[in-house]
């Protein structure tokens, strides 16, 4: 499941430092609050609001960007010896831009993103800082930026820096050598998700309103799911990936997409994560010069217009008892709405079939960077992994086309239905895990479990490129979130994206960490 090579790196991680018996965080709200009515307008306090409010602020003279900025890096130095989300700083530079748009914005400048500070996961490129992946030792800065991060500097966003990550994104917990462990706002005791932990903390945590990542196992919709903020996994291919790669691999001006990979925003809101893609969405290089992106609008107008199929179990993924009654309290909720809700459907692809064709080509994936002793050990055995790993062209490319038939079979059941809700993770956040992978267990509802279920829901989508909205449904009795995944069919993301903000609107979403309220 994991690449061989991350299972032979030294697991001696950097920590946070020891938390008191007293909460720190909570202990740094009073001063975050002074802050906050020192830095903005007093009745204009930007507390946990969304980038959209941001906008409009900074659209109405209401608040600044150098007064979004400032509060932004003071809310980061202030939470974030304990949480340790935001890993890469470039503040200095974001206060120069921040006086830049300022400027721009007097001008009459009408970037959709002017002056709104963010961050970005550590796997992208950032002019002028070290992408690592999470490895130590040393490593040149990026010579330029990454396809995702110039297009939100054209759309005038501040960079602030970049987050924590897994060990070569390969983890879904968040630490590494070179950083640390990030915690969880929700209790520092627990993981953030993996491998994009440290954007979905410090969403939750309101260092910023809007954050990019990567998903190719969960990486966007388990993190998501366990620090309660909204994600989106776009359609494969839809936003361009070329800058986005381990230190090691050549950067080239050409450059494909990762089978099976994403990269999309993180946000507190579903309507920030449809202004966030609209931006960064669209070909890339030689493609922009012959196609344009036109993804189909949402026909839907309102949750009765929605045909939904629920699922809430999976055949080879014990979910546990308080996911699946969050996903029935939505169904409930849905069916009161007006919803055409089911349950069942024939035409749904087999989720074991799913599940082992993402299995087989992730191996296959991860076996082209694998070491050759580790690679010709692994022809010699007989393990499902090991097989996909060494699989010859011929084999993948039977793979191949059995995918295609997966994808048939999505679009005979997306005629039946808009989406698919379903959980985005099996459990909710857990206690962080040190050992090495293959000792590592889940308890789900009191028994256990193995480590590898994690991904199980949100491979889902992954072999034939689906998009999923990732968004909040509730908590669990421990207080954790619980998160739910909107499937639809390909290129169908304004429709994910829409029900989830719909179901936003009459039910909730985000809430505040209870420590940090």
């Amino acid at each position: 499941m994991i690449h061989k090579a991350c299972l032979t790196m030294d697991t001696s991680l950097p920590k946070p430092p020891a938390l008191p018996t007293a909460n720190p965080i909570k202990r740094v709200c009073g001063v975050l609050n002074i802050l906050a009515v020192n830095l903005l307008k007093e009745d204009r306090t930007m507390n946990y609001a969304n980038a959209t409010q941001c906008i409009d602020s900074l659209n109405k003279g209401e608040v600044s960007a150098k007064e979004l900025v400032d509060f932004a890096i003071a809310r980061i130095e202030a939470l974030d010896e304990h949480i340790n989300a935001v890993v890469t700083r470039d503040f200095d530079r974001a206060r120069a831009d921040a006086a830049t748009a300022d400027k721009e914005r007097k001008a009459g400048s009408d970037k959709p993103l002017l002056g709104l500070p963010v961050t970005v996961k550590e796997g992208f490129d950032v002019e002028g800082l070290v992408t690592s992946w999470g490895l130590p030792g040393e490593h040149a800065p990026a010579g330029e930026d990454s396809v995702l991060v110039r297009r939100l500097r054209a759309a005038g966003a501040i960079i602030l820096g970049k987050s924590n990550i897994a060990t070569m994104l390969a983890d879904w917990q968040c630490a590494n050598p070179r950083f640390g462990r990030t915690n969880n706002p929700w209790n520092p005791d627990k993981t953030p998700g993996g491998s994009s932990g440290g954007g979905a903390a410090a969403v939750a945590a309101d260092m910023v309103a809007l954050e990019f990542g990567s998903d190719l196992a969960g990486s966007l919709r388990i993190p998501a799911a366990f620090c309660g903020v909204f994600a989106h996994r776009p359609s494969q291919g839809v936003v361009p990936m070329r800058g986005f790669a381990p230190p090691m691999a050549p950067r080239l001006p050409i450059a494909s997409d990762v089978d099976q990979a994403a990269v999309g925003p993180i946000a507190r809101s579903a309507l920030d994560l449809e202004l966030a893609l609209g931006l960064v969405a669209g070909p890339d290089g030689l493609e922009a010069e012959a196609y344009r992106l036109a993804l189909p609008p949402a026909g839907q107008k309102n949750l009765r217009d929605f045909r939904v199929l629920v699922l809430d179990k999976h055949p080879l993924c014990p979910t546990a008892s308080a996911v699946q009654s969050a996903i029935a309290e939505v169904a409930k909720h849905l069916e009161e709405a007006g919803c055409k809700v089911a349950r069942k459907a024939e035409t749904l692809p087999s989720l074991t079939d799913i599940a082992r064709t993402f299995q087989a080509l992730l191996m296959s994936l991860m076996g082209v960077d694998t070491p050759r002793d580790d690679y010709d050990t692994a022809k010699d055995a007989d393990d499902f992994d090991s097989q996909a790993m060494t699989m010859s062209h011929r084999d993948w490319v039977e793979l191949d086309r059995h995918r295609l038939g997966l994808q048939l079979g999505w679009k005979q059941l997306f005629s039946q239905f808009d989406v698919v809700v379903c959980p985005a993770a099996p459990v909710t956040a857990f206690s962080h895990d040190e050992r090495p992978f293959g000792e590592r267990r889940l308890t789900v509802d009191g028994s256990e479990a193995g480590y590898d279920i994690l991904p199980l829901w949100s491979s889902l989508t992954n072999p034939t490129g689906l998009p999923s909205t990732t968004m909040p449904i509730g908590a669990d009795a421990g207080g954790m979130p619980i998160g739910m995944q909107v499937v639809g069919k390909r290129y169908g993301d304004l429709t994910t994206l829409r029900f989830a903000a719909l179901v936003e609107a009459q039910f909730g979403g985000f809430r505040k960490p209870t420590s940090l309220v």
